[in-house]
């Protein structure tokens, strides 16, 4: 799954993707920049 690097500031295949919901209950995927190692979410359902 891809996801937006704010840190690399161009879209990167998203290392370990894990299922989480967000403070408001949206659902979201977090996961790691295999580049820079910073998180990444994308929000929505994959």
């Amino acid at each position: 799954m891809q996801a937006y690097c704010l840190k690399c500031r161009k879209k990167q295949e998203m290392r370990n993707p894990q299922q989480v919901t967000l403070k408001n209950g949206r659902p979201a995927t977090q996961g790691t920049c295999p580049v820079c190692g910073t998180k990444m979410y994308r929000i929505g359902k994959a």
